[in-house]
Parts: C-alpha cells; sequence; structure tokens
C-alpha cells in the first residue's frame, strides 16, 4: 500500500465516525418525506444539533500560501 492510499485509508475513519455521530446521535437517516422541505429541515436540524457537541473529529490542514494546494498533516 503506497502512503498516499494509508493517509486516505486514514482520513476515511474520521469522515466515517461523522457520519456514524450524525446517523446514531442527531437522528439524520434516510426516510421516506414526503416533500423537499420536510427532507431539507430534517437535515438541517441534524447539522445544527452535531455543530453544538463538544467533541467533534477534524482533520488538522493548511493552505499553502502562494498556491492553492491544501497540505493536510497527520
Amino acid at each position: 500500500m503506497t502512503l498516499s492510499d494509508k493517509i486516505l485509508l486514514r482520513k476515511r475513519s474520521v469522515i466515517e465516525t461523522v457520519n456514524d455521530e450524525l446517523k446514531n446521535m442527531c437522528q439524520v437517516e434516510h426516510s421516506r418525506h414526503r416533500s423537499i422541505g420536510n427532507f431539507i429541515t430534517n437535515l438541517l436540524s441534524g447539522l445544527i444539533a452535531y455543530s453544538f457537541f463538544d467533541k467533534k473529529p477534524s482533520l488538522n490542514f493548511q493552505y499553502a500560501l502562494n498556491t492553492n494546494q491544501i497540505t493536510i498533516f497527520d
């Protein structure tokens, strides 16, 4: 496995953790909404609830000054 693949695999675990918290704690899951407004209301209320959590996983990254590239640190 290459180094870049190993780094991306670590980032995937962070993304899976966030998805798990949204589905289980914030109750954002697929349900049969009768309208798009109800779907958006459900999604936004889950994201707002997630924003109030004290501990959230994060990625450490910085932008390079003279370029538009992102540098990710582990």
